[in-house]
């Protein structure tokens, strides 16, 4: 990558394109230009930002994203804002005919009971879990997307997976977070309360592959020099932790010395989701975050944020 071009980074959630950001400034990028959902939903301000700021490199992380409460409440936005994203982001960097773009998709849009660890091959074989099919379906729809242009444009677009996010400027919101946000601000907050239980949604046994957001920037930034094919990569640590192995980690870091109860009325989700991340270690790439050290950082940016209002509400909320 030339450190002296634009560089777009459209994420509508933030902290894995934070993460981006960060990392090439680090490198010595001087022009790098972020897009949150104000811009993505809008086909003209997109089209504007492109002709203004005429980016050689984008990473398109997407719009909205959430845990299962999120995904039951607001399906419409998630599927809906996603797509737009993904249209407009696209076929700008098509007019503009960007050298490079790197659209990141989700673990979810792998089929609800796929064999572990899952393979881009089993994409598009099975049905999607029912809790976030709409939002999954957006990130098949923007695979197959990076793909068509690719065909009929012969674009330098490429497509990754990622395992699940977690990292400093996560959404800690008691409506929109997902697991790891979520389990931290209500294990917090109970700790601050003296709140005796924390409730989690679901058995805690399904199992769950998560990467540090330093980790996933280091990943795409390497895979924009080293991947150049047509089907999608996937991005992982190469192990995953139940729910309640999680749960009991975030404990630990929190110092929270309360009782943990999963309510198994509540929807698990997939049961689980551990990438096939073999054909990204070949390349040569590895993580270098262990998830304690990961989730350290995170509870310890959580702190410092407290006063802007990155977390709130009700200690004992579900997950």
């Amino acid at each position: 990558m030339n450190r002296e071009a634009a560089v777009f980074i459209a994420d509508g959630h933030g902290v894995v394109g934070n993460a981006i950001k960060n990392r090439l400034h680090a490198q010595g990028f001087k022009k790098v230009i972020t897009g949150d959902s104000s811009v993505l939903n809008v086909a003209a301000r997109v089209e504007a930002l492109f002709a203004q700021s005429a980016p050689l490199y984008v990473f398109l992380i997407g719009d909205k994203s959430g845990g299962i409460r999120a995904n039951q409440n607001f399906p419409v936005d998630l599927m809906r804002d996603n797509l737009l994203a993904v249209c407009h982001v696209m076929e700008s960097a098509r007019q503009r005919r960007v050298e490079k773009l790197l659209y990141l998709a989700s673990s979810c849009a792998y089929p609800k009971f796929c064999e572990q660890p899952m393979r881009v091959e089993a994409l598009m074989t099975g049905k999607l879990e029912p809790t976030n099919e709409a939002y999954a379906t957006a990130k098949l729809a923007g695979l197959a997307l990076c793909q068509a242009y690719r065909q009929q444009f012969e674009m330098d677009f490429i497509s990754a997976i990622p395992a699940n996010i977690f990292g400093p400027g996560d959404d800690f919101s008691a409506e929109d977070s997902h697991v790891v946000g979520a389990l931290i601000r209500r294990m917090h907050e109970a700790k601050l309360h003296s709140v005796p239980e924390v409730v989690i949604w679901g058995t805690g046994s399904p199992r769950r592959e998560f990467i540090f957001a330093d980790d996933l920037a280091d990943a795409c930034i390497f895979l924009m020099g080293s991947w150049d094919e047509r089907e999608a990569i996937n991005i992982g640590v190469g192990r995953d932790w139940s729910i309640r192995e999680l749960a009991e980690i975030i404990r630990e870091v929190v110092g929270y010395q309360g009782k943990l109860t999963f309510d198994s009325t509540r929807p698990d989700g997939m049961p689980a989701k551990l990438l096939d991340s073999s054909r990204l270690r070949e390349l040569g790439w590895q993580p270098s975050t262990n998830i304690k050290d990961g989730l350290r950082a995170t509870y310890a940016w959580y702190l410092k944020n407290l006063d802007s209002g990155v977390g709130g509400g009700d200690a004992r909320a579900v997950v």
